[in-house]
């Protein structure tokens, strides 16, 4: 009976043994094919856009627009991995973009880049909706952050546009 009680608790031992190791390698193996979730900074920076800098003109332009500073500071966070500003609260977002709106200087304001102005509030707009709901794929939120590195892009090239045609109307023939 003895022998029996022995034989048995051995063989139960040895099973768990067996199935603990199984269940290690299944864990080994799943961690190491699972991607980690979320938005990462490297997802972010695989993104492929065409990106416009300003150009010397530009910057000059846009040096008092210190809305448009700051929209430029928050893009190059968000490029960095860093949603602070875009998955915060409607109300300072809503705020933040009439203010970018009513604060744009005069040489500035034209229907051209008005109208970027408001593509880049659309898409700021839609990134921060599928920033703050929990339902949105991976994928949906990279989109729209794309979009919006598309649309800050659109605008600074049209700024350089409308400051290059200004240089050549101003000048004059001889």
């Amino acid at each position: 009976m003895r022998s029996i009680k022995l034989i048995v608790i051995i063989l139960l031992l040895l099973g768990q043994a067996c199935g603990n190791g199984a269940q290690k390698e299944n864990l080994e193996a799943s961690a190491e094919t699972k991607e980690p979730s979320g938005l990462t900074p490297k997802k972010i920076e695989q993104l492929s856009y065409t990106d416009y800098a300003l150009s010397t003109e530009g910057e000059n332009a846009v040096a008092d627009w210190q809305k448009y500073q700051q929209l430029a500071t928050q893009i190059s966070y968000l490029k960095q991995g860093d949603l602070s500003l875009f998955n915060g609260e409607r109300e300072i977002i809503m705020t933040f973009v009439q203010e970018l709106q009513e604060s744009m200087p005069e040489v500035l304001n034209t229907n051209p880049i008005s109208s970027r102005v408001g593509v880049v509030v659309t898409a700021l707009l839609k990134l921060n909706d599928d920033l703050i709901l929990d339902n949105i794929k991976i994928q949906d939120q990279l989109k729209s952050i794309k979009q919006l590195f598309v649309a800050f892009a659109n605008l600074n090239f049209q700024i350089n546009k409308k400051l290059e045609r200004d240089l050549f109307d101003s000048i004059q023939p001889e």
